[in-house]
């Protein structure tokens, strides 16, 4: 690793440039999690970090340690939300101008905090790799310096910090479980925690429609692939950064993937038993828990990356997460056009304990017969075994259902 831009010295350094800046975020125990793996299973909660994600450690370090004729000159970054807000909060502190590059459709919530730190915001591209590009380009046009969001030695070192603080907290962690989006988080976390102790497990986790890193190693070197549309959309990167890579490459134990389903039933669980507000994804590590709990060597420590969510998606993927679950089905229902017809329904489904969160009644459509309607229902269920029942009840008693 001779090439290696930065050093676990260079984190020791940021932690101390972050002492008045950042909080050392809790560590909290997961006890329904520790159930499912075996061993104990802790959070570290970067959710509940300044500006909402760990972004701020990486940023605060790269801006801090600019020349003073360069920080003259503003910053430019592109972000959908957390590099854009560490960014904008770094700026302030340190009192330099920044401009955000964000993806078009960005979170409104990211969007509306980044402008709140301080930062012009201008939108560009669908994604984070075309939001970064125009941030390139403004940077050559002005002369303002571009900070990357995970492709630069001062970002790795300021993320690393973060795993100092975990086996501070926590000495006897045996596997370390970190979102990978570009890779500044999970290298300077690994480089950090493998100092230290050698023999604890580091995995990332990508989202499945948007993981550039299993191919990359594969391959060796960082290698592009088209990220398709995410809930995860923090960690939607299309191509690894060269300088995580190299870390990464060598240093994380093993990358693994979650699905779309995976990630929203981990939200759930974040929020119901964890009380914990988490952003698809700084949920994944949760959600590859929840699907291999097996694979994790414990105690498990779960990095939370961030809970910036914007409420109108939180409530979509809750209901994704709820019907993944089992505890949320929608379906149609045919039944006779005649008086009587939707009150029997309803009162069958009362009688198998379903509750009707929301019904629509159709009498018109070309799929219908003349004397038929349709009802599409929103039902909520007590768990996959209350909804196989129901819907076995519903068929044993005539009724015509689709379900999705």
């Amino acid at each position: 690793m001779s090439s290696l831009q930065v050093t676990y010295d260079d984190v020791v350094t940021a932690r101390e440039l972050l002492a008045d800046v950042v909080v050392r975020t809790p560590v909290l125990e997961s006890r329904v999690l520790s159930d499912v793996v075996g061993g104990p299973v802790h959070f570290k909660c970067e959710n509940l970090q300044r500006s909402g994600s760990f972004k701020v450690r990486g940023a605060y370090v790269r801006i801090a340690r600019l020349a003073e004729e360069e920080q003259g000159r503003g910053v430019v970054a592109a972000s959908a939300g957390n590099h854009a807000q560490g960014v904008a909060l770094s700026a302030r502190l340190i009192g330099t101008k920044a401009t955000v590059y964000m993806p078009e459709g960005a979170a409104l919530p990211k969007v509306e905090a980044t402008r709140g730190y301080g930062a012009e915001v201008i939108f560009a591209g669908r994604t984070v790799d075309q939001a970064l590009a125009a941030a390139g380009e403004y940077a050559e046009r002005t002369g303002a310096v571009i900070i990357h969001p995970f492709d630069h030695p001062d970002v790795i070192a300021g993320q690393g910090t973060i795993g100092l603080e975990i086996l501070e907290q926590l000495p006897a962690t045996g596997t370390v479980v970190v979102p990978i989006g570009g890779g500044g988080l999970a290298a300077g976390l690994a480089l950090a925690a493998k100092t230290l102790r050698p023999g604890v497990r580091i995995v990332g986790v990508q989202a499945e429609r948007a993981a550039a890193y299993p191919a990359s190693l594969a391959a060796g070197h960082p290698v592009m692939v088209e990220p398709f549309a995410t809930m995860a959309d923090g960690i939607a990167v299309g191509c690894p950064g060269e300088q995580p890579f190299e870390l990464i490459h060598y240093l994380l134990d093993r990358v693994v993937t979650v699905t779309e389903e995976e990630i929203s039933r981990a939200l759930v669980l974040c929020l119901e038993r964890a009380k914990q507000v988490v952003e698809p994804a700084g949920a994944v590590g949760v959600a590859a828990l929840m699907s291999h709990p097996r694979a994790f060597e414990p105690p498990v420590v779960v990095v939370l990356s961030g809970g910036n969510i914007d409420p109108m998606v939180l409530a979509r993927v809750l209901r994704h997460g709820l019907a993944a679950a089992g505890r949320y089905l929608a379906m149609r229902v045919r039944l006779p056009d005649r008086p009587g017809a939707l009150a029997e329904l309803l009162s069958d489904l009362a009688a198998l304990r379903v509750n009707v969160m929301d019904i629509v009644h159709e009498r018109f459509g070309s799929r219908l017969r003349v004397d038929d309607v349709e009802v599409q229902l929103q039902l909520e269920t007590r768990g996959p075994e209350h909804c196989d029942e129901a819907l076995k009840a519903l068929r044993k008693g005539g009724y015509e259902l689709v379900v999705g």
